[in-house]
């Protein structure tokens, strides 16, 4: 568990990486954890204005980062500096992570000198932290092959167009953007060329935008950007998901900005994804999304009926289920995403393993009525919420589920909670993850399919996982 000094200096650079840069470096640059009283953290500012500014207009801002860093509820306090502390903390310092970037030509920040005093140690100067022997990459989803991706009208450009870059990495459309909305595969088909990179001997690296920008807060607290930059900038083929949640994370579209630029500059290949098209991407700069538009742009469209009912027979061989076309069909018209396809599957699938009896189309379509209200309101259903549902339905305990404990009744039930986040929120793996005891992205990806290889082979499990479902459908 983190200390308290620990906690404030995670939120310290969460709080540079969200802010802009102007409102981190006036109120934020020289803020210093002072104690912990209570249940109450107690910061130290240099004057007045940054004591006001902080505990009106950005409290709630900081009280949830902060929040997130502590693992539960946080309250702050912010009091001036001592005289000499308040001293010795108004120069400033570069951000750290420029320090070392010459090819940056980052402009150095405002100076507020005072007679003899020293500069201001930045926060991993102060709390020595832990500095990891290498940036572990990403692990695949071994599912997310070429031979698993099926591919209609809505999806062959994109799909011609990652082979075409597979082909010859670097020479053709660079960068290779593509877009589209949630549940129409860009993950898989991002997933399916790192595979493919690795296979012929390229250093591929796959990372969600919140992954890298994971990696940037770690770089920061232990002073290791120059081991992140010899991370991203040696690779090969840079596959970037998600980019559209840089916005905002100056720190972060900074990093990637000279990341990409060095990439391409070096005839390397980089692929990026998105929810929407560059042109459309306003919250970021337009430097980057210059850059983005400089290459090849595509689009994958929701997946057309055909798409879906042969994604639906691909599940079924898989699982070894029988299902007539008319039930297959009825599935597919059900939904129009990839995420709700494979839910509204698996409660199929479920109850034909439960009965162990073919299943009609009539009743097929009646089990399929339910996922009408999750669709429409499954934004609502959050993640604590499923939580407490299954501790309820497994005989777990909350507690049990965020810690650390690997007992097979306590790992089921939190695989069972990362399975029914991932059907039912538009969580992504990082964010579940994070919010079950800050577990990562791949131990998220193989509990989800641990519960699904355990439904296959377990009855009384899909049983379970059902009933939670239709409590959390219930309640909405």
């Amino acid at each position: 568990m983190l200390t308290p000094q620990d906690a404030w200096e995670t939120t310290y650079h969460q709080l540079q990486l969200q802010l802009d840069q102007a409102k981190f470096d006036t109120w934020v640059r020289d803020a210093r954890f002072l104690r912990f009283e209570g249940d109450t953290f107690i910061v130290g500012v240099r004057n007045t204005f940054a004591r006001d500014m902080l505990q009106h207009r950005l409290y709630r801002n900081v009280a949830r980062v902060l929040s997130d860093a502590w693992g539960k509820a946080a309250s702050i306090r912010f009091e001036l500096l001592p005289a000499d502390n308040a001293k010795a903390h108004t120069q400033d310092t570069e951000l750290p992570l420029f320090q070392i970037m010459a090819e940056a030509r980052v402009p150095t920040l405002p100076t507020y000198a005072v007679a003899d005093a020293a500069p201001a140690p930045t926060y991993a100067e102060r709390v020595p932290a832990p500095v990891p022997a290498s940036l572990p990459e990403m692990e695949l989803n071994a599912r997310y092959t070429f031979d698993r991706f099926v591919v209609g009208p809505s999806n062959h450009l994109a799909y011609e167009a990652v082979q075409s870059v597979l082909d010859a990495p670097g020479r053709h459309y660079n960068p290779l953007f593509i877009y589209g909305g949630v549940g129409v595969g860009k993950t898989h088909l991002l997933q399916a060329a790192a595979h493919v990179s690795r296979a012929a001997g390229r250093r591929a690296i796959y990372v969600p935008s919140e992954a890298f920008t994971n990696d940037l807060v770690v770089a920061l607290r232990t002073r290791t950007t120059p081991m992140m930059r010899e991370k991203y900038r040696t690779a090969d083929v840079l596959i970037v998901d998600d980019v559209q949640f840089l916005a905002g994370k100056d720190s972060t579209v900074e990093e990637f900005f000279h990341t990409f630029n060095v990439l391409r500059e070096s005839g390397k290949q980089i692929i990026v994804a998105s929810d929407r098209a560059p042109a459309d991407l306003a919250p970021l700069e337009e430097r980057l999304r210059s850059r983005f538009s400089g290459g090849l742009v595509v689009d994958i469209a929701p997946m057309e009926l055909e798409v879906r009912m042969a994604i639906v027979k691909l599940w079924t061989h898989e699982q070894n289920i029988t299902l007539s076309d008319p039930v297959v069909q009825v599935i597919a018209e059900s939904v129009a995403s990839a995420r709700e396809l494979e839910g509204a599957f698996n409660m199929i699938a479920a109850r034909v393993r439960l009965t162990a009896a073919p299943i009609k189309r009539d009743d097929a379509a009646h089990i399929l009525r339910r996922l009408e209200g999750p669709r429409v309101h499954n934004r609502a259903i959050t993640l604590d919420e499923i939580t407490r549902v299954v501790s309820s339905v497994f005989g777990v305990s909350v507690e049990e589920i965020l810690g650390k404990g690997r007992t097979k009744a306590v790992s089921l039930a939190r695989q069972a909670v990362m399975s029914l986040a991932r059907e039912l929120t538009d969580l992504s793996l990082i964010q579940i993850g994070a919010g079950l005891g800050d577990r990562t992205h791949s131990t998220v990806i193989s509990g989800i399919k641990k519960v699904t290889e355990l439904c296959a082979s377990a009855p009384e499990i899909c049983e379970q996982l059902e009933t939670a479902r239709k409590h959390l459908l219930g309640q909405r």
